[in-house]
């Protein structure tokens, strides 16, 4: 029988502070070092379950921003008029289901983990892979991403392909990160101009 995680500090500050989950410290990180979230900005949230990262980014863009969050289950906490949790595979959205792009695309999603830590990292890497080529069609010029992957996967080969569309690239194993965990989370900051990209989102020119 699987032993019960016991709650750790984040886990009691986030509770006594009212967050939906522990996991709103490793944002609050990322952002404090990248600025990663700005005033006025919007904010794409892929698998925004349990609304943390959400009610987080909501609160650094202020009510001129937009935040759009989403998940294959539904969310149990309120958010501002600014933020929205919609219920759906945001991976099977066709071009054009979002009005403007995004300043920063969020991804902290993970696989239904199997117990094997080498199948768990790979399927990982893919989802990885999968919201950077959304990222791709969805993020504004200098924009940033930050996204979830565990160690194990190709995440040399995931950094790699990110310093060609990033100007800049940092890993974190932010301190809110269990010690059991082989979370890791790479940042890609200021999106670079592609030359005959077209806004998928817009049908404008980049």
């Amino acid at each position: 029988m699987a032993r019960k995680r016991q709650p750790d500090h984040f886990a009691r500050r986030a509770k006594k502070e009212g967050k939906a989950a522990r996991s709103v410290y490793k944002l609050e990180e990322i952002d404090q070092r990248w600025g990663v979230l700005r005033k006025g900005g919007g904010v794409l949230d892929l698998g925004c379950a349990p609304g943390s990262w959400l009610q987080f980014a909501a609160g650094r863009v202020g009510s001129k921003g937009r935040v759009i969050g989403y998940d294959l289950k539904p969310l149990q906490i309120s958010l501002p008029a600014h933020a929205q949790a919609r219920v759906g595979d945001v991976f099977e959205l066709e071009d054009g289901a979002f009005e403007e792009p995004f300043d920063t695309v969020l991804s902290d999603m993970a696989p239904s983990t199997m117990g094997d830590h080498t199948t768990d990292a790979i399927r990982s890497a893919g989802l990885a892979e999968m919201a950077l080529a959304l990222a791709d069609r969805l993020l504004k010029r200098g924009g940033s991403v930050v996204i979830k992957v565990l160690e194990g996967g190709d995440v040399p080969g995931i950094v790699e392909r990110m310093r060609m569309d990033y100007e800049k690239v940092e890993r974190l194993r932010p301190k809110a990160t269990r010690k059991s965990s082989t979370e890791l989370f790479l940042i890609g900051l200021r999106k670079r101009a592609h030359p005959s990209a077209q806004h998928s989102v817009t049908g404008g020119s980049s």
